[in-house]
């Protein structure tokens, strides 16, 4: 799963209007919870629905692919999922908190407390370094300096590169500058992992290496949700969700032996 980009700067929402359903709060295990997703978009007299009723559930420590086609709904899913959007309908529930009606301000605090993003295109400022580019969510949060150093450190020192701290983007190998980005999304505990088409930009040696560091990050407790239209990739989550015309077709786990 393709930046993040909000859609809604593109075109204006529509909201449903129909009857909200009564909230049903999710069990203390459930990570993500989503009942009648719904996403509309004016593109001038059509009205088109992005997503379409989507149901989903993702537990705690889930290691989760969510796959489709260009026009599926997955980039859609994936901006709501990040609280970089709110829904046209429906509910969504992220860690106990009902997020599908907050404004901008309010999803902007979940999303720095709550979810940790790794994008296909690393998105690291090209003149900082790898320490100082882990440091920027806790500089958003407020952190104090002596203490962001030290937990960038550890999030580095997590994903092998305590020895390349100190290297600007430039520097580092296009797997190098991937790591940095997962240790980013780690540095704030957050409580999911979200991944957009995380090694759209490697070769496929460095790619493997990537994914093998997600599923050690998803046994030491990591609850990872994988954007991505491959297959291959797709294969090293757990559990696969596709979506199609705005709507989940299929769910199926994965046997791991």
């Amino acid at each position: 799963m393709v930046t993040f980009a909000p859609i809604k700067e593109m075109f204006s929402s529509t909201a449903v209007t129909e009857e909200k359903e009564p909230l049903m709060t999710p069990t203390s295990d459930t990570m993500i919870s989503v009942r009648d997703l719904w996403k509309t978009y004016d593109m001038g007299a059509e009205q088109v629905h992005a997503l379409r009723g989507v149901n989903l559930e993702i537990h705690r420590n889930e290691y989760i692919a969510i796959m489709g086609p260009s026009g599926s709904g997955k980039s859609t899913l994936m901006n709501l999922i990040g609280c970089l959007d709110s829904p046209s309908k429906g509910q969504y529930w992220l860690n106990g908190h009902q997020v599908s009606e907050l404004d901008d301000d309010e999803l902007a605090r979940i999303r720095n407390k709550e979810i940790g993003f790794v994008f296909q295109t690393f998105n690291l400022l090209a003149r900082a370094t790898a320490l100082h580019n882990v440091e920027l969510p806790l500089i958003y949060n407020g952190t104090p300096a002596a203490e962001r150093v030290e937990r960038a450190k550890g999030a580095l020192r997590a994903v092998d590169l305590e020895d390349r701290m100190s290297h600007k983007p430039n520097e580092l190998s296009g797997g190098q500058r991937q790591r940095v980005a997962i240790a980013r999304a780690l540095v704030n505990n957050p409580s999911i992992i979200l991944a957009d088409e995380p090694t759209g930009n490697l070769d496929s040696q460095t790619g493997v290496e990537i994914m093998n560091l997600f599923e050690e990050l998803h046994k030491r407790g990591n609850t990872i949700v994988l954007v991505t239209h491959e297959h291959d990739i797709a294969a090293h989550a757990h559990r696969v969700v596709h979506i199609r015309d705005g709507q989940v077709y299929k769910d199926e786990q994965i046997r791991k032996d």
